[in-house]
């Protein structure tokens, strides 16, 4: 019961996805087909508020609960990025869903989300134990 605040953001986030329609496959859809602009509008304003608060935690030098400093690395590009994001946008305008909405989905009642929550742990899965494997 210590992690209960965890549990409340959570419940909390899934509302807020929930009540502005960022779970619906409907709304996903209207996006992928350029019909609507409510998906790229979450996305407009999801996008600076994060880079500000980045920003902002940089000039504070903020520390985690344990004192060390918030490190943010920088990646260096990788081609393999841009082929997951390719094979990452088909699973979710297939599916309606991207990672964080799928158990606001569930929660919500569309149970066939399931497939996709497994679906998505499968792929997980499938990419831990094949990486070895693939190029660097």
């Amino acid at each position: 019961m210590k992690n209960i605040q965890y549990i409340v953001v959570g419940i909390f986030f899934g509302m807020v996805l929930t009540k502005g329609e960022a779970i619906s496959w409907y709304r996903m859809q209207e996006m992928f087909r350029f019909e609507s602009f409510h998906m790229f509008g979450i996305f407009m304003t999801a996008i600076p508020t994060g880079a500000i608060l980045l920003f902002l935690m940089r000039k504070a030098k903020l520390k985690t609960l344990e004192g060390e400093p918030i490190e943010m690395p920088v990646k260096p590009y990788h081609h393999g990025v841009v082929i997951g994001s390719i094979l990452f946008g088909f699973g979710w305008a297939l599916t309606g869903a991207c990672p964080g909405p799928i158990y606001a989905q569930i929660g919500s009642g569309f149970l066939v989300t399931i497939v996709t929550l497994l679906s998505a742990l499968l792929g997980t899965w499938c990419y831990g134990y094949f990486q070895k494997y693939l190029p660097d």
